[in-house]
Order: C-alpha cells, then structure tokens, then sequence
C-alpha cells in the first residue's frame, strides 16, 4: 500500500510470468467483482511479452516490474510486504472469477473462523458461462466446507498468520511446493484453514508453469523443490505413503458425499468432453 492511502480490508496479490492473454483475462473478471476497498496488486517477474505495458494502461490496480524472476514464493513474498490489509488474496494469473467470490470468501472465514481459505475450482476448458454456473452452484454448495484443505490457486490469508508462521519459502525455486509448505506450516501452528463452495472461481490450469516446461532450459526445478520438501519435512517414503492413502480416502469420502447431497464436488475438472469430480 502507497504511503498517504486509505487501508484496503482485502489486498489481492497476482505474479505474472508473460502469458498476458490470461493476465487480461484475469484482470478484466476480476475487476467487474471488486469494490474501493480491494486493491490489487500484480506482480510481473520479468515477462517479455508486452505484459509490462499492458498493466501500465490497467487503471484501478498497482503493479511492480521485476527485472529479475523472483520465482512464486518470491513474489508472492513481495505482495505480502507491499501490503497491509487485514487479508491477502494469493491468486494465480489463469484464472476467471465469478461475481460475489470475494464476499464469499469473507462471509465463510467470518462464519467458520478459517484462516486461510480457498474457494471451490473448475479447471480446464472455459466452455460455459461461468455467471449463470458459479450462481446456480453457489446456492447448492453454499454451506459445503472442507477442513483442513486449501488450493495455492487461490487462497486468502489473515495478515495475522504471516506474522507468526512467517512468509513463504524462497528456498523452492520458480514454483511448486511452496504453498503446500506454507498450508504445512500453518495447520502446524494451530490455524484454521479449510475451502468453501459458497465461492467459484474458474483456472484455466498451470498455464505458466506449463510454458516455461516446454520453453526454458532450466534445471529440473520441480525435482528439486520436491526434495527439498520432502527433506524439511522428514517425509520418508512410508510417511508419504500413509500420508497420500490417508489424503486419498478422505476425498473419496468428500466427493461421494458432496455428489450425492449437492451434484457438484468443490473441485472438478473438464476432461476429455466430460466433467469430472474431485
């Protein structure tokens, strides 16, 4: 937040990486939801695809142009520190959002004393009208919660958990396994975190990640963070057994009930010509 500036209840926090398509995309759904006490901060890790001048004609956001990549965590990092709202919004760029998401979000971590929380995700192809399907599933899923559980898709903070678990770790390189690290952390430290089907957002799916697979020459970071995750956590390979049989279950368990109760599960996936459930 610029010095003299009002306070913001909600900061949302979105690094880029080139991909401007759906950076414009994001931005343009976002700011059709959003109201004077949101700002929203983006920030661009070096792109090299005009990104720069495209937020530079963005009115009604802020954002920071990286001359290096700062990696997820590192901008992300960067967010939390530019800001001072009581939330934070972590948000990744491939995403659409539907109308009344924030207030969703806000309404259940007021009612069910989360922490952290994430709002319910479709994924994959964008072949519906996401104002007439996030309404009509919002209404069903509305009351529908799972503990414990948060997406680094999206996921919104008390400023008050970064201050006592600490941000996040920029030991995982460019991204992937930095949010399960900091979710660890938190739910170690006696937060509520959990996710909501009384908000909907839809991600188009690890778009950037996806590009710099294909067009970077880079070591195999993802290896490496995995490593390094499993190492700080000590997670040998019959504690990660246990642990992904356990996590398992416990969405068999969710899915099944959330289908038959409501038609809809807080995670699914267009696949193939057909929808699926997770």
């Amino acid at each position: 937040m610029r010095k003299g500036e009002p306070v913001s209840v909600v900061s949302i926090v979105i690094p880029v990486y080139n991909q401007v398509h759906y950076t414009k995309l994001c931005l343009e759904s976002l700011l059709s939801t959003l109201d004077e006490h949101v700002e929203v901060l983006v920030l661009d890790n070096a792109s090299s695809d005009g990104t720069a001048g495209y937020l530079a004609a963005v009115s009604c956001i802020r954002a920071i142009v990286n001359s290096d990549n700062l990696g997820c965590a590192g901008a992300w990092n960067q967010g939390v520190r530019e800001t001072d709202s009581e939330w934070v919004v972590i948000l990744n760029n491939d995403v659409i959002v539907s109308p009344g998401w924030l207030d969703g979000l806000l309404a259940v971590a007021e009612r069910a004393g989360f922490d952290v929380v994430s709002p319910a995700i479709r994924e994959g192809e964008f072949n519906y009208d996401i104002v007439a399907y996030g309404a009509e599933y919002c209404e069903r899923m509305k009351d529908v919660l799972r503990r414990g559980v948060a997406d680094g898709i999206c996921f919104m903070v008390r400023r008050h958990v970064f201050e006592t678990v600490g941000l996040f770790d920029e030991k995982f390189r460019i991204g992937q396994f930095e949010d399960a690290d900091f979710f660890r952390r938190v739910r170690n430290a006696g937060f509520r975190i959990g996710t909501t089907g009384n908000s909907f957002i839809h991600h188009f799916g690890s778009v950037t990640q996806k590009a710099m697979k294909k067009n970077m020459q880079e070591r195999p970071y993802v290896a490496e963070n995995r490593a390094y995750f499993r190492a700080k956590w000590k997670l040998t390979w019959w504690r990660r057994l246990l642990e992904r049989r356990w996590r398992k279950l416990r969405e068999l368990a969710w899915r099944s009930q959330e289908r038959l109760l409501h038609g809809h599960t807080l995670k699914e996936k267009w696949i193939d010509g057909s929808l699926r459930y997770y």
